[in-house]
């Protein structure tokens, strides 16, 4: 370790860190079920985020199945492959192809009161759903997915207007969110800014920001102009990240917006339980 300049301290002669091993093979208490709702059939596309809830799994004591759901399959209002579920995840992604189901999704999960957590493109059609559905927005897109759209509620950042080489250019790597007090980004953060991982080209556009706060959704996290966090009150839990909190996250660190998810869904059991019961 001196030679690689890792630190840490050396354990006694004969001892062994067994804090991993303790970690991932403890008992778990309950298990919950968590549909992956993605375009893309292979599960190493979405590996980091498989990986980042079994994470906030061994946080809780608790085993996550995820359940893969093609988003194209619920372009049409499936809903019943959803009705099993216990929280909604709807992850990144690039291309038209699947986002109608991905705003299916999201709109089911509004509705419904189901925990609900979108990640890059995710986030960004929480806010195309919230524009249709809410808002009365028709037609509402992303400009990079539709660029006839009417009302393009997420468009492209303003650094990557006229750039004809794509490689490389999009915003990436980490940044610094501030997190607006009282939110529930700031419960789950217990800070006032969070530094996350980003891998994107386009943003809320500005000119409807007032439009979507004044019909509910909160923006909880910010980095300048640009909207990194979106929220609504009054529901278990619906929350979307413009970055990949999924990247960050470690088996003895997990991911704050996952174990909020997670959180979220043992507490709407406990709910469920209790009105059984009563």
């Amino acid at each position: 370790m001196d030679s690689l300049g890792l630190g840490g301290e050396a354990l006694p002669e004969g001892r062994r860190d067994t804090e991993w091993r303790n970690r991932v093979t403890r008992d778990t208490t309950e298990s919950v079920q968590v549909a992956l709702v993605g375009k893309y059939g292979l599960e190493d596309a979405y590996i980091s985020i498989h990986e980042a809830l079994k994470h906030a799994g061994l946080e809780r004591h608790v085993e996550v199945e995820r359940r893969w759901i093609h988003s194209e399959t619920l372009a049409d209002g499936h809903e019943g492959q959803l009705a099993e579920v216990d929280g909604i995840v709807v992850p990144g992604g690039f291309g038209s192809r699947g986002t109608e189901g991905k705003i299916e999704a999201i709109r089911y999960a509004r509705e419904n009161g189901v925990p609900f957590l979108g990640l890059c493109l995710g986030f960004q059609m929480a806010v195309v759903e919230y524009a249709r559905n809410v808002l009365g927005l028709a037609g509402a897109h992303s400009a990079e997915l539709d660029e006839e759209t009417p009302h393009p509620v997420i468009d492209l950042l303003p650094e990557q207007e006229g750039l004809d080489d794509m490689g490389g250019t999009m915003r990436l790597g980490t940044h610094v969110t501030e997190i607006e007090r009282g939110t529930l980004a700031h419960e789950l953060y217990g800070e006032l800014s969070c530094r996350e991982r980003h891998r994107h080209r386009y943003e809320v556009n500005p000119e409807y920001i007032d439009d979507l706060t004044a019909a509910g959704l909160v923006f909880s996290g910010t980095s300048g102009r640009r909207m990194e966090i979106v929220e609504l009150p009054d529901h278990p839990f619906f929350f979307g990240t413009q970055f990949h909190p999924e990247f960050r996250s470690r088996p003895t660190r997990a991911s704050p917006p996952f174990v909020g998810f997670l959180d979220a869904i043992l507490n709407a059991r406990r709910v469920a339980d209790s009105e059984l019961g009563s």
